[in-house]
């Protein structure tokens, strides 16, 4: 009996069909993915025929394809790309779509537009205003100064008169020394004589560290012949410690950015402001633009405190309503002093009465953002190729991108102009102010080179010869780019301004 119930067990389990059809099949997958790796990792000869039986065993058991995770084969993309090329062949050239599929160029409204003209220079001299000699021969002789212009033949009078002043006029029209001047004229016949020890008799304040230094060197050159008027500067980048020793000393004639100004009156108390008989304010539209008021109040606070009446000065290439409250607060029944007529009353019409120099010839050009680049590199180049003495301003919109172009045009540029003399200097904020000194020198004397620079080198700066203004970025008002555009329109220099606009 157990012998045929073992037999019996043993039928019905060898019986069950799916059982055994299922170890058949996994029998054979078994095989054929050994037969699949063995052929991978064992890469056999490629034979010249093959056996009849081989066929027959390829017809009966087809090889299948091999699980995704055991493929090692070219992604779809690189076999169509490989592909291509050999379609293609060895003459076949890429080329690139910088200068294709860019958008339509769109066409600029041009509104007529009455241009304010203002006549720059008069035929009256420095001699007829009745200034001291040396003063007078000093503006001939180191200044090279000898004819007024529109606006100091309205301003010295003005000014030598002892009256407050808001003078507006456009950017290189000599603004500075329609202020220097009767200042000057006034230390120097003031009785008693003006000695160092009386400290600042002066403040005169301006937005950028560069316009500082110059204004503090025409200070300089004007006080010549009068060695006991003492001028200093105070400006950002500079150790305080060394500024303080200065103060201590004594000057006369004080130039200063506000910031710095302003730490002085409220951490140094060697500075004595009670002495204080003129407040300028040089470029006040940019004062404020630079977002100084709460120094201009500082500075306002400290000399209301302590000083006794004094002649107050706001100069201006522009009149905003900023400019505006602020000649409320600091002028005192003040004279309007402008060439182009009367100031307008209504400050939203002042985008429509602004006045650029004659001398200055204006294009646009509407270039794709991806070509704008380019553009800029072939106008450098097609300028200062065919000609050696031309001097360019580059203004952009940040530090990072002035090193960006410097180090680019620099490496590249530089190499593949036939012109040796072609240089390029950078000039912006985060720059270090030994070396922003040693730059504003140096593209003052040179008599070619490309200076890329954002804003601090918009306004009141002095840099003799330039040929072409360009500008790199849209600018989102009229204010900057008059004021850039004017920069350089002095001492008859003609210059020209471009602007590349993104579209």
């Amino acid at each position: 009996m157990t012998s045929s119930a073992e037999q019996q067990l043993c039928l019905n389990i060898c019986s069950v069909p799916s059982s055994s059809s299922s170890s058949l099949h996994c029998s054979r997958k078994w095989a054929k993915h050994k037969k699949w790796t063995s052929k991978k990792q064992k890469p056999e000869k490629k034979k010249s025929f093959i056996s009849p039986e081989e066929e027959d065993d390829d017809e009966e058991a087809p090889l299948q394809a091999p699980p995704p995770e055991l493929t090692h084969g070219p992604p779809q993309k690189k076999r169509k790309r490989q592909e291509e090329v050999k379609e293609g062949g060895s003459g076949s050239i890429k080329t690139s779509s910088l200068f294709r599929h860019n958008p339509e160029i769109p066409e600029i409204p041009r509104p007529a537009v009455a241009q304010l003209k203002e006549k720059v220079f008069t035929s009256a001299s420095f001699s007829d205003l009745h200034l001291h000699p040396h003063l007078v021969a000093t503006l001939n002789k180191v200044l090279n100064v000898s004819r007024l212009t529109s606006i100091q033949q309205q301003t010295i009078p003005a000014l030598l008169s002892g009256r407050d002043a808001a003078v507006r006029s456009q950017t290189g029209s000599g603004k500075t020394l329609s202020y220097a001047v009767p200042l000057v004229q006034r230390l120097q016949a003031s009785e008693p004589k003006v000695s160092r020890s009386d400290g600042p008799l002066a403040l005169v304040v301006v937005p950028t560290r560069e316009l500082a230094l110059q204004t503090y060197n025409t200070f300089q050159k004007l006080l010549k012949p009068f060695t006991w008027i003492v001028p200093g500067v105070l400006m950002g980048g500079e150790k305080k410690k060394a500024e303080k020793a200065r103060i201590r000393k004594g000057m006369n004639v004080v130039v200063s950015t506000p910031g710095r100004l302003a730490d002085h009156i409220q951490n140094t108390l060697s500075l004595a402001l009670g002495a204080v008989r003129w407040l300028v304010l040089d470029e006040a539209d940019r004062i404020l633009d630079l977002g100084f008021d709460r120094e201009l109040t500082v500075i306002l606070n400290g000399l209301n405190r302590t000083g006794p009446s004094r002649q107050n000065v706001l100069l201006s290439a522009t009149l905003s309503p900023g400019v505006t409250r602020l000649a409320d607060v600091c002028l005192h029944d003040p004279i309007s002093i402008s060439v182009s007529g009367p100031a307008p009353s209504d400050p939203p019409s002042q985008s429509e009465s602004f006045a650029v120099p004659e001398e200055l010839q204006q294009f646009v050009v509407l270039v794709p953002s991806k070509v704008r680049l380019v553009c800029l590199a072939a106008f450098i180049l097609e300028q200062c190729k065919f000609s050696h003495s031309n001097k360019i301003i580059v203004f952009v919109s940040s530090c990072e991108a002035v090193e960006f172009l410097h180090l680019l045009f620099g490496s590249v540029l530089t190499r593949h102009t036939a012109n040796q003399e072609l240089s390029f200097l950078r000039l912006h904020g985060n720059m270090k102010q030994e070396e922003r000194c040693q730059v504003f020198h140096q593209f003052s004397a040179s008599t070619t080179g490309v200076l890329l620079c954002t804003d601090v080198a918009a306004r009141g700066l002095d840099l003799p010869q330039v040929t072409w203004i360009v500008q790199v970025n849209a600018q989102s008002g009229w204010k900057p780019t008059r004021t850039r555009t004017g920069l350089e329109v002095r001492s008859f220099c003609v210059s020209v301004h471009s602007s590349l606009v993104s579209c």
